[in-house]
């Protein structure tokens, strides 16, 4: 443990140069070319074998001096469509319009770094790591491509980490059960007849249709789903009518449906279509719904997430262990668990006098970089305390 934290601190200052550079040149979702490129660069000066995935992303393995099982670690490397204000930092996008607002681009420094750190004590490693360096997940497809290309092929547990601007940092958060909810779209159309705004009974209001649903559907989570499974709907997006005195034809909307149960999330799929049907029946117009599943929920399997709290507690401390409730936001890193077991951290780093506490995918968005060796050094004494206890 000590020879971990030893290398990860002569390290940092090569971690945070390699967040600041990623941070500097940031790639959208299935657009990580160079940073994909980065990563075999760092790999092969280490000498730890890899190899590309289809059209990005790297899946790597570091394969220990004793025989034994095999962890994954994984991190994202994907930017957003986010513009950045901090233009003031040395190492802002050099790329309008494109931003690391989510710290993906911490994710893959301290990855990479943990495995430098692990290729150095790889002698001592009984059994292997393998190292995913994953694409797209703001688009909640990058790692069911990695999966379909054998990222968790013959693994044994998983583990990730994701950096958290709401957690203080050097406060690790990692429990059991929920930690994510499943995150889907949903597309309502409506249909009506356009007309004269001065012959309303002439028409069918898209615009009634559309602002009828948007009010009533927030009926389905307060009186048609459990109130003790917590559920968002969300519709952020209404596009409707094209001038003042033009009564409405067409009407879209836009949202997103989060929760943690497959039945809540069955039954508001349905009811959503239920409302958008009955809603266009009654103004006489039409209503058509398209609804995406995207990713599924987080849920920590408890053994490796009482191994991530025990290590967490004799690598930093009782105190850094942080307990809080799950988020509603959505990660793809559930099609892994979907696969092998294992489980999800949240890293964190808010710093009010740093002044990093803005939202996730916010334009101010900034990363604590002292986070940076936490992370780096957790990814490290995970795979360790894993496969030290199943060699046992």
């Amino acid at each position: 443990m000590k020879q971990v934290k030893q290398i990860i601190e002569e390290l940092n200052e090569e971690l945070v140069s390699i967040r600041q550079k990623l941070h500097s040149e940031p790639e959208l979702s299935w657009e990580e070319i160079e940073t994909t490129n980065f990563v075999c660069a760092y790999l092969d000066k280490l000498g730890i074998p890899y190899r590309r995935t289809e059209p990005t992303g790297v899946i790597a393995e570091i394969t220990g001096g004793k025989p034994g099982k095999r962890v994954a670690l994984r991190a994202d490397m994907d930017a957003l469509s986010v513009h950045e204000i901090n233009q003031e930092l040395p190492y802002c996008s050099k790329f309008d319009g494109k931003m690391h607002a989510c710290g993906h681009d911490s994710h893959t420094a301290m990855l990479l770094v943990a495995a430098k750190t692990l290729n150095q004590l790889k002698d001592e490693i009984p059994g292997a790591v393998r190292l995913i360096f994953q694409p797209a997940e703001e688009v909640a497809e990058g790692a069911k491509a990695m999966v379909k290309q054998g990222a968790v092929q013959d693994v044994d547990n998983i583990f990730g980490i994701h950096i958290w601007s709401s957690v203080d940092t050097n406060k690790i958060q990692c429990s059991k059960g929920p930690q994510f909810a499943s995150a889907d779209i949903v597309q309502v159309k409506f249909k009506g007849r356009g007309g004269h705004a001065a012959q309303p009974h002439d028409s069918v209001d898209a615009i009634m249709m559309a602002s009828s649903f948007a009010l009533n559907v927030q009926t389905i989570v307060s009186r048609r789903v459990d109130p003790l499974q917590p559920a968002v709907v969300t519709f952020g997006r209404m596009e409707v009518g094209t001038r003042f005195n033009v009564i409405a034809e067409n009407a879209v909307l836009d949202g997103t449906v989060r929760c943690f149960d497959k039945g809540v999330r069955t039954l508001i799929e349905e009811q959503i279509r239920h409302y958008a049907k009955h809603v266009a029946d009654l103004y006489g117009g039409e209503a058509e719904v398209s609804y995406i599943y995207g990713t599924q929920a987080v849920i920590n399997e408890e053994y490796s997430a009482k191994l991530a709290e025990k290590t967490i507690k004799e690598c930093f401390g009782e105190e850094a262990y942080h307990l809080d409730n799950p988020t509603m936001g959505g990660e793809d890193f559930s099609f892994y668990l979907d696969e092998v077991p294992g489980c999800f951290a949240l890293v964190g780093s808010g710093n009010t006098v740093k002044d990093t506490r803005w939202a996730h995918h916010n334009g101010h968005f900034n990363v604590d970089e002292d986070a940076l060796k936490v992370g780096a050094e957790l990814y490290v004494q995970y795979a360790l305390a894993y496969l030290e206890d199943q060699a046992k």
